[in-house]
């Protein structure tokens, strides 16, 4: 069976879209769909055991360390000299969920700043995280 123009030159290619079998196809996705849907949703009904426990909130320990625009340390509000900080580092990098937040003025030298990080980094604290403000 063939389609096409009833006229009688046939060197014309045919440029229609024959779209049945498209239509076709639609529809059986269109019903596959249809059938699929309703199973898609079913949940098996299972009556499960109540029991309670308290929450474990593991929270790291959060260390806030601020070198202030004169290059004094100051330890969760404390204030303390170069050999405390060693010392409390070396115990708080015990831990290894251990957040050492570091708030440090624009005005004092980098120097001092990079010193803090590597006495960190050597102590065992490796969660550093440095606290600016938005401009």
């Amino acid at each position: 069976m063939a389609f096409g123009q009833f006229e009688q030159d046939r060197s014309a290619p045919m440029v229609e879209i024959n779209m049945t079998p498209l239509v076709d196809v639609m529809l059986v996705l269109l019903v596959v769909f249809i059938v699929t849907a309703p199973l898609l949703t079913h949940a098996v009904r299972v009556d499960l055991p109540q029991a309670s426990a308290a929450v474990q909130a593991d929270k790291p320990e959060q260390i806030r360390l601020v070198i202030d625009g004169a290059g004094k340390l100051w330890w969760n509000d404390v204030p303390l000299t170069d050999a405390q900080l060693a010392t409390r580092l070396a115990v708080a990098g015990a831990r290894p969920d251990t957040e050492l937040h570091l708030r440090a003025d624009k005005s004092i030298r980098y120097e001092l700043v990079a010193k803090t990080l590597a006495l960190a980094q050597q102590s065992g604290i490796s969660r550093i995280g440095f606290i600016t403000e938005q401009p």
